[in-house]
């Protein structure tokens, strides 16, 4: 093999190298986007989790999800649109010009959004090595202050650093539900939160029914999970 062919074999391998750095950020931010079908996902710094679109078992529905980067098997821990699905693969993922995460059809159709009030001077997206998704003011000393994060918004996996109930500043439930099905992520049966009438408790309702209670917390343990601990 003659230099010339070397060469050529080596840059070829160094923009390969390169483009596979420009397609897995793990920011997002106004001038881009992350369209279905393309090259483009978000990659947490440590490479942990990755957000892009997927179909789940055998269904044809698109979503905007976080799934176990180095899983073999496809774990999604999150998913945004899980009860308004993209029927096609013309759906893309960007920033508005109000700051807020929007999933866009090709009819130019939201389909869904992050839906922060809250106002950002350069709205930027991340995503966290924990998981969390968050939109944070890119002009913010504050790294650690966010204007909506997915972690308020659980599926039906509690990661490490998630909050699980109520934040009564702001009035938010935070609660997991189970997937319909294999194929279908959307809001199943089963949900998991706490309940809040005199001391806090877990609840699991099947419905609008009680499956499961812990028993109230008495500042050290749950009443009813006593007896199995």
């Amino acid at each position: 093999m003659d230099t010339l062919s070397s060469m050529l074999i080596i840059i070829a391998n160094l923009l390969l190298l390169f483009s596979r750095f420009c397609n897995t950020a793990n920011t997002l931010t106004l001038s881009q986007s992350i369209r279905d079908g393309g090259t483009r996902t978000l990659v947490s710094k440590d490479g942990s989790f990755e957000l892009g679109f997927f179909s789940p078992g055998s269904s044809r529905n698109r979503y905007v999800g976080i799934w176990y980067k180095n899983i073999p098997v496809r774990t999604v821990v999150w998913v945004a649109n899980r009860n308004n699905p993209v029927n096609d693969s013309s759906g893309f993922l960007m920033l508005n010009n109000t700051g807020n995460f929007v999933l866009v059809s090709n009819n130019s159709t939201v389909v869904w959004s992050s839906n922060s009030k809250k106002l950002a001077q350069s709205a930027m997206g991340e995503l966290l090595d924990s998981g969390n998704l968050v939109l944070r003011d890119e002009k913010d000393a504050n790294s650690g202050s966010y204007l909506w994060q997915s972690f308020d918004y659980p599926s039906d996996t509690l990661l490490p650093g998630m909050k699980l109930g109520w934040d009564l500043r702001i009035g938010l439930d935070r609660r997991l539900s189970a997937w319909k099905s294999l194929d279908d992520p959307s809001s199943g049966d089963f949900t998991w939160g706490t309940q809040l009438q005199g001391n806090p408790e877990l609840v699991m309702w099947k419905g609008s029914k009680k499956y499961y209670r812990s028993g109230p917390w008495n500042c050290l343990i749950f009443r009813f999970l006593k007896k199995s601990l």
